[in-house]
């Protein structure tokens, strides 16, 4: 068992599956790879699902995207090993162009009802500006609503996408979703003992941070850091939590 500090509430139990949802290659391992590799080191089953191709994961002209996608899935893969994951899905839509549609919300409620997670992990679709500097990539948000739709109530009525119950998918219920990248925290993961495999991991995505990465760990422990200092420990994760089942 671990124990989680939260706001006004515990997370007493490790889940036994996990399901993190992200939009881009790399956002699972900056929004939640010291929690992911946590679980995991603790024995949970933890996979990762990624909506988009990672075809736009640069600005510079002259990039192949044929070869940023090969590029990113390799990084993806990497980065999973350093984490000590299960593995990772792929919904493969081209960057931007990820739709709040049925399609979807199809696909994910399949997955979902494969692997049946206790927790799913995926971006706050409710937070749209950080600062004044940064607007929420419309991937992340769109990404995080469809999670939020595909497992309240989709993947546990029978009555959505009854195909799936022909093909032998029994609806699933959910335990809890921890919406990352949130405005709106009440619960935090201590990350001090897999603080050194996250910065690994995002290390892996050399596409996104350079093949020179000295100023990464510094980065990424200032962050965690500053997550910590809300609950009283030396690094964590913050998420909102919500309790669906």
């Amino acid at each position: 068992m671990g124990r989680y500090r939260t706001g006004m509430i515990e997370i007493l139990e490790i889940p036994k599956r996990a399901l993190a949802i992200y939009a881009h290659p790399d956002d699972p391992e900056v929004s939640a790879g010291g929690t992911l590799a946590r679980w995991a080191q603790a024995g949970s089953e933890v996979w990762v699902l990624v909506t988009t191709l990672g075809d736009k994961g640069s600005d510079d002209p002259a990039t192949n995207p044929i070869a940023m996608v090969k590029q990113r899935r390799d990084e993806t893969t990497e980065a999973m090993k350093v984490l000590g994951l299960a593995g990772s899905l792929h919904l493969d839509y081209p960057d931007g162009e990820v739709e709040d549609s049925i399609e979807l919300r199809e696909r994910i409620v399949r997955h979902v009802r494969e692997l049946r997670p206790d927790v799913i992990l995926c971006p706050d679709p409710t937070a749209l500006f950080f600062g004044d500097r940064y607007i929420n990539h419309r991937d992340h948000r769109i990404t995080g609503l469809a999670a939020l739709d595909a497992v309240a109530p989709a993947s546990a009525n029978p009555h959505y996408f009854p195909e799936h119950i022909a093909q032998g998918l029994a609806p699933h219920s959910v335990s809890q979703v921890l919406c990352s990248g949130t405005l709106a925290p009440n619960a935090w993961v201590d990350v001090a003992t897999t603080i050194d495999r996250k910065i690994k991991a995002v290390g892996c995505h050399a596409s996104q941070v350079g093949e020179e990465t000295e100023w990464l760990p510094e980065v990424i422990r200032d962050r965690a850091a500053a997550a910590g200092a809300e609950v009283g420990v030396e690094f964590a994760e913050a998420f909102r939590r919500l309790q669906i089942s």
